[in-house]
């Protein structure tokens, strides 16, 4: 028997890859490892979008080998795509294979018969090239799985290095999006995850154009899937139409993550971010004004060059008014290949960790806040394949994106069950049944 592993880090892209490499194996004749057994072939599918996610995929690399001795390694990914040295220096690293040749993975596995010197396969992304397909039918044991439908950026921001990493933006076509979410319906999926690296940007470089509002329309509703949310979406990419059509929308969650990063014009500028504090501000109270009940996120990034104290109490007083869900906090981390990576230091990273629990500190009452707005009202819920370890209920999730704990039957996994929250508790949002599905 063969026994294979694959390691994640980074983002919903990277996942939903790994999966599909996953299902490939499977269709070939491998199986999963279970804890504490040697696998015979190691993925490991990296991320660099900060100097943490670098070092840990290093950290994930290294244990993978160190606990699999013997077995064939892979490294993959964006940190790969950009730094394959530092993967090819690793003893006992087999192969070290870009963002491009992904989809190639298990056909060069297939293919390997003697542990010779490290191959390296990572192509230059900076050319146009196709939407590179990976098909999947299944996700694990998750009940809402990830769906790519584009890749790739051409925004360059001054902070990121996707673009690199990943190459310009590209798209799957609709017609093939459509059959995918069709086939995961007929799979007993009730919601599917639409993800991308720039979402926004779906169907600019298809011929003929399409958008992300043309998509939407051609799968809400055909497809019989219950539920379509969306991954993160850049502001200046959430049009009028689009924010209404989502508002009017049975089937699209109303639930959408927005970067902000910062809320000082300067440096947003800085950052090179096509919009101001001022449009931010208006574009969120427009949507909320449009759907009272959504749950919007924001990324906010901490300590960029030029980020004054004034600058950081901008971007405090400004997510402090805002009517969002919940904030993810990052502060600025260096990297190469970055246009940022050359820009002098403001604040001394005490004062940069500082800052960042202190926005940690308003995200965390504005999830309390939200929560606790819920209590007395009546939600859908999608139940998830496990019960929770701490409480020993059902936890699912609402359309509107609130983890929500729920005594049940086993049944009820990846179903959708009609719930009325009761309190928050803990941090933690309890509901009961109003009836059984």
């Amino acid at each position: 028997m063969k026994l294979f592993t694959i390691t994640t880090l980074g983002c919903k892209v990277n996942r939903y890859e790994s999966e599909a490499i996953a299902e490939q194996l499977v269709s070939k004749g491998w199986n999963t490892t279970e804890k504490g057994t040697a696998a015979d072939l190691c993925i490991i599918n990296t991320c660099t979008v900060t100097q943490k996610a670098a070092m840990q995929s290093r950290q994930a690399a290294r244990k993978a080998i160190r606990n699999n001795p013997g077995a064939l390694t892979v490294v993959t990914g964006c940190y790969a795509q950009t730094s394959p040295k530092v993967f090819s220096a690793m003893e006992n690293v087999h192969y070290v294979i870009g963002n491009a040749c992904k989809d190639e993975i298990v056909q060069l596995i297939s293919g390997y018969t003697e542990r010779g010197p490290v191959t390296t396969l990572v192509e230059d992304l900076s050319t146009p090239r196709p939407f590179q397909d990976m098909p999947l039918t299944k996700f694990g044991n998750r009940t809402r799985p990830f769906l790519k439908i584009q890749d790739g950026c051409d925004a360059f921001c001054s902070y990121c290095i996707i673009p690199h990493a990943r190459g310009g933006s590209r798209s799957l076509t609709p017609g093939v999006i459509k059959k995918r979410v069709t086939s995961l319906k007929e799979h007993g999926y009730e919601e599917a995850v639409l993800c991308g690296i720039n979402l926004g940007r779906y169907g600019a470089d298809l011929e003929p154009p399409t958008s992300l509002l043309d998509l939407i329309q051609t799968i809400d509703g055909p497809t019989g899937m219950e539920r379509l949310r969306l991954s993160s979406i850049e502001p200046a990419e959430l049009s009028e139409d689009l924010v209404k059509l989502i508002a009017a929308s049975e089937h699209v969650c109303p639930h959408l993550h927005i970067p902000l990063q910062s809320g000082d014009d300067d440096v947003l500028k800085a950052m090179n971010r096509p919009y101001s504090s001022a449009y931010y501000k208006d574009l969120i109270h427009h949507i909320v004004g449009l759907m009272p009940n959504v749950a919007i996120g924001v990324d906010v990034l901490v300590g960029f060059p030029g980020e004054t104290q004034g600058a950081f109490e901008k971007t405090c007083n400004l997510v402090e008014d805002l009517p969002v869900a919940y904030l993810h906090v990052f502060p600025f981390s260096r990297i190469e290949q970055a246009a940022a990576a050359s820009l002098p230091d403001t604040a001394p990273p005490e004062e940069i960790k500082k800052r960042c629990e202190h926005v940690r500190a308003i995200g965390q009452a504005k999830r309390r806040e939200f929560y606790q707005q819920a209590v007395g009202s009546t939600y859908e819920v999608l139940i998830e394949g496990r019960r929770d370890r701490i409480t020993g209920r059902l936890k699912g999730l609402t359309r509107n994106y609130i983890p929500v704990f729920v005594e049940g039957d086993d049944e009820w996994m990846n179903r959708l069950v009609q719930t009325r929250i009761t309190r928050v508790e803990g941090g933690k949002v309890f509901a009961e049944c109003l009836s059984a599905p």
